[in-house]
């Protein structure tokens, strides 16, 4: 038997099977008769008589038991016809030339007969098994179509596979992308191996799925690797020795492994075995690769409808999360603007602790404004009035607002405009203003008191650039991406920074949601260059009404 790696030929024909010894005395015994009827008759007979008597029990004999007793019964023919019926008879001295054309050409056909039946007849029988095998598809395509669930198709799919190729068991392994492990998907019999092959069967299902290459489990327990689909060279020898420590001797597998593959990527690993033996012949190694691509595409789908589960749970998840801040954002407005007004009324008797209840007041209002709007972007709720606007206007605007809480620090305004032409560009002015807000302020947190913030105002084709730099530490080149999500501080982040991590978010949905975009870059010598673009207005659309 080859090895379990052995290739299967993609069009191997079938011998056909043999007849028992009851059908070759049989038609030696027609041979016999047709025989001594034309003896009886032999001086009415010619040459061409015996010929065609002859080759019709021939032909017989071919399509009856086999190529063999054609073969054998031609060269018996050929002898009687020489012994009887050429004279002289009773010898196998021929006097005429031309009698030897005669036997010779009766030979002949007699010969590609037989080759011929026998080739009709083997090519009849792959028909036949061809056709078994278009059922066997047929029946799983059906299995796998009327199971609701992925995995129940995949265990139609193992269970029709133990029943096609006729082994004991046949177990499903998916391969779990990142995760580096291998699990059990389905399973159409009970366990296949105990004691220390089951370790080695461990070891083979892992390393099928690594290397995509087909291995086996050997009657006496050793394990063998065989070739590789993924081009590795063929090494017939190389075996991996299970713990017992013995080598492979025998060539009677037990389980063969094989490797689940869809679009040149491994997605699992199909196991089959006997007891007694794997004995598969060509044709059932033929069906068994054809639904082993069944069992890959199984896996596939198994794949693919956790992954939808689970994206599909986390958006669930994400909404929840939405609903739970607009809700409680909205909840928490009342009680801020209650403890604001007492704090004011505090202060107007004298006591200096109430305005640090009303700045820490003002602070919390401004998280909760965060939450509900970041709750509204995300909902698509949020609303914007893109026109026109002076990039100036809005960098004054922004330094405004700002100026309270950046005081002490200096804000350099860089404008590079063409003459005397302003910068003009079509964007929401108040959803604008907050993104730029948003950046001053996360440059002054995250940035030392005594170095600068650099804002720097320019027109780059058709976009409006407002660049905000900063001295401060930076971003981590593995955490550029991860700075614009919700929520998101570093780890080793100050304290007493404030805010909740919403300020880059919300500035980067609202520079989108009106067709533009914020960025970082590391700035060099140090520090960080977030940069906003909206888009460009040309001045000369405004003066001709466009």
């Amino acid at each position: 038997m080859q090895d379990g790696g052995a290739a299967v030929s993609a069009l191997d024909v079938p011998a056909p099977k043999s007849a028992g010894p009851g059908a070759v005395i049989g038609w030696t015994v027609v041979l016999v008769v047709v025989t001594l009827g034309m003896l009886a008759v032999r001086a009415r007979l010619n040459e061409a008589h015996v010929a065609l008597l002859f080759l019709l029990v021939i032909l017989g004999a071919s399509a009856h038991v086999g190529r063999a007793l054609g073969l054998a019964l031609a060269t018996a023919a050929f002898l009687l016809f020489d012994w009887f019926f050429l004279p002289p008879y009773g010898t196998l001295v021929i006097t005429n030339p031309l009698n030897w054309l005669v036997l010779i050409v009766f030979f002949a056909t007699s010969a590609v007969a037989a080759q011929l039946l026998y080739r009709a007849r083997a090519e009849a029988d792959a028909a036949r098994a061809r056709t078994v095998e278009i059922d066997r598809l047929a029946v799983l395509g059906a299995e796998t179509l009327n199971a609701g669930r992925a995995e129940e198709a995949l265990l139609a799919v193992a269970s029709v596979i133990r029943g096609t190729v006729g082994v004991d068991w046949c177990d499903v392994y998916m391969r779990e992308p990142g995760a580096g492990r291998v699990v059990l998907a389905a399973r159409s019999a009970g366990g296949p191996l105990d004691g220390p092959a089951v370790v080695a069967e461990g070891q083979l299902v892992h390393w099928v799925a690594e290397h995509g290459t087909e291995a086996s489990i050997l009657m006496d327990g050793t394990s063998r690797v065989a070739s590789s689909v993924r081009g590795l060279p063929e090494d017939p020898e190389a075996s991996l020795t299970p713990p017992n420590g013995r080598r492979a001797l025998p060539e009677i597998l037990r389980v063969m492994f094989l490797p689940l593959q869809v679009r040149d990527r491994i997605v699992g690993v199909l196991a089959i075995g006997a007891e007694d033996g794997l004995d598969l012949r060509a044709s059932q190694r033929r069906v068994l690769r054809a639904l082993s691509y069944y069992a890959a595409l199984g896996v596939e789908r198994v794949r693919l409808v956790r992954d939808a589960e689970h994206a599909e749970a986390l958006r669930q998840a994400d909404q929840l999360k939405d609903a739970v801040l607009a809700s409680v954002s909205h909840d928490l407005r009342t009680p801020l603007t209650t403890i604001k007004a007492l704090a004011n009324a505090i202060a107007q008797s004298g006591d200096e602790r109430a305005a640090t209840i009303e700045e820490e007041a003002d602070r919390l209002n401004g998280l909760v404004e965060n939450l509900l709007d970041l709750s509204r972007i995300q909902a698509g709720e949020h609303r914007h009035e893109p026109v026109a606007n002076e990039a100036e206007d809005l960098v004054g605007a922004a330094l405004q607002r700002v100026s309270g809480r950046t005081a002490g620090r200096d804000v350099i305004v860089t404008v590079s405009t063409d003459g005397d032409v302003p910068i003009v560009g079509r964007f929401d002015f108040s959803d604008t203003l907050r993104v730029l807000v948003n950046l001053l302020e996360n440059a002054h947190k995250f940035s030392p008191l005594s170095s600068p913030i650099d804002l720097g105002v320019r027109r780059d084709g058709p976009w409006v650039v407002f660049a905000v730099a900063d001295r401060g530490r930076g971003v981590p080149a593995a955490e550029t991406d991860r700075i614009f999500q919700p929520f998101y501080r570093p780890a080793d982040s100050p304290p007493d920074t404030g805010g909740a991590g919403l300020g880059l978010s919300i500035a980067r949905s609202l520079a989108v949601a009106q067709g533009g975009s914020v960025t970082y870059e590391p700035r060099d010598g140090g520090g960080s260059v977030f940069t906003l673009r909206v888009p460009a207005l040309d001045l000369s659309s405004l003066e001709t009404g466009g």
